[in-house]
């Protein structure tokens, strides 16, 4: 699949553990208790019966999580890239949590994958159902890249190997500077952060904020790896980065301290009941973007990879349905389009998955409604 990198199964690809001057920084985490981070409310990564719900899920999904057709892309040029955005921030929704941000004249890339599979192996593991929007030779110039935490998912060596080549700075929980200099990041190029803490890189301001989730990257959990939220602010402009997360309370503290959001990118996709802690469901990553006193929402990780069981089209829909309830500002672009925020009412939403979800009869009846409602406003 055209633009992709590949990578091959082996001990690197399960990075590093944290050593020296590292591990004592992260033992001195008041996040870090009993051998391990501790996330910001109990939570567990399964709930009760979940191989059941599991099954039951499966077989409901059954012939639903993969698109009937070609996902519709859109590929920036080096002319559009070239070119400054107008209202000072611009965003590529590049698949699953990758995001090419551009904030008040800087460049950040969240949570970069561009490989055929997030997995350590070509072999095996969940593949792409659709190519990358920009292959990685075409990426502009960037400044920063930013990690959420260390599933495969959202930190792919292959990528970070490539990105390592460039002139680029790395953002990052407590604990993954491990993984990027095993892969071939400088050290001072690594500039890693606990929860609450800020660092200013390339004129920005990155701020690692709490997120209810879990870091592992094979089958034992080693508990000195974080993962994170992010706050990224700007002169003009602030923008929110969920990471994954289950709901929590903490949402509304980060809108207080660091809010209004012009844009929150919030992971919308792959839940389940049977992790309903560690991942949010569409109406939680809504409720979240209220929450965060956000203008316009993203949402993210739905659409790339099959990594749970619902329709293919379900996290786009959900979140569609739950923002119109909340009156809140959504944009769901298709893959690669470049959208400016302060250009976009978030009130109209174009569903273009419909055209691809594996039964399009599944929305027959709410586009009627939705007709029926936008003939039923009286014209300006």
């Amino acid at each position: 699949m055209a633009g992709h990198i590949f990578t091959s199964l082996g001990p690197a690809a399960f990075g590093a553990r944290p050593t020296g001057e590292r591990l004592e920084r992260i033992r001195r985490s008041p996040h870090f208790r009993d051998g391990a981070f501790q996330n910001p409310v109990p939570t567990r990564r399964g709930s009760p019966g979940a191989m059941g719900k599991m099954l039951r899920a499966q077989k409901a999904a059954s012939g639903l999580r993969r698109p009937a057709g070609a996902i519709p892309l859109v590929t920036p040029s080096p002319l559009d890239y070239a070119r400054a955005p107008e209202t000072g921030l611009r965003v590529s929704w590049l698949g699953h949590a990758t995001v090419l941000a551009e904030l008040d004249g800087r460049r950040v890339l969240f949570d970069p994958v561009w490989s055929t599979r997030c997995s350590p192996s070509v072999a095996f593991g969940p593949a792409r159902l659709h190519a990358v929007p920009v292959r990685f030779a075409d990426l502009p110039a960037l400044d920063v890249v930013v990690i959420s935490h260390d599933h495969y998912d959202h930190l792919d060596m292959a990528t970070v190997k490539a990105l390592a080549k460039r002139d680029v700075e790395f953002v990052v929980p407590l604990g993954i500077g491990a993984h990027l200099e095993r892969w071939g990041v400088l050290e001072h190029r690594i500039t890693e952060l606990d929860w609450h803490e800020a660092g200013e890189v390339a004129g920005l301001t990155f701020t690692a904020t709490p997120a209810r989730h879990y870091c592992n990257r094979g089958a034992r959990v080693l508990g000195t790896v974080l993962w994170a939220s992010w706050v990224v602010a700007g002169p003009r402009h602030r923008v929110f980065h969920s990471g994954d997360s289950g709901y929590f309370p903490g949402f509304a503290d980060i809108g207080r301290e660091h809010g209004p959001f012009d844009l929150t990118m919030i992971q919308a996709g792959a839940y389940a009941e049977a992790w309903p802690e560690v991942h949010l469901d569409p109406e939680g990553a809504v409720r979240a973007h209220v929450e965060l006193d956000g203008r316009l929402m993203l949402p993210i990780h739905w659409g790339t990879f099959d990594l749970a069981p619902h329709a293919w089209e379900e996290p786009a829909e959900r979140s569609m349905a739950a923002a119109r309830a909340q009156g809140s500002g959504l944009v769901v672009p298709r893959p690669g389009a470049l959208v400016e925020p302060g250009l976009v009412d978030g009130l109209d939403v174009e569903p273009w998955w419909r055209e691809v979800a594996a039964e399009p009869a599944r929305w027959a009846s709410v586009a009627v409604v939705e007709r029926e409602s936008a003939a039923a406003v009286p014209a300006a």
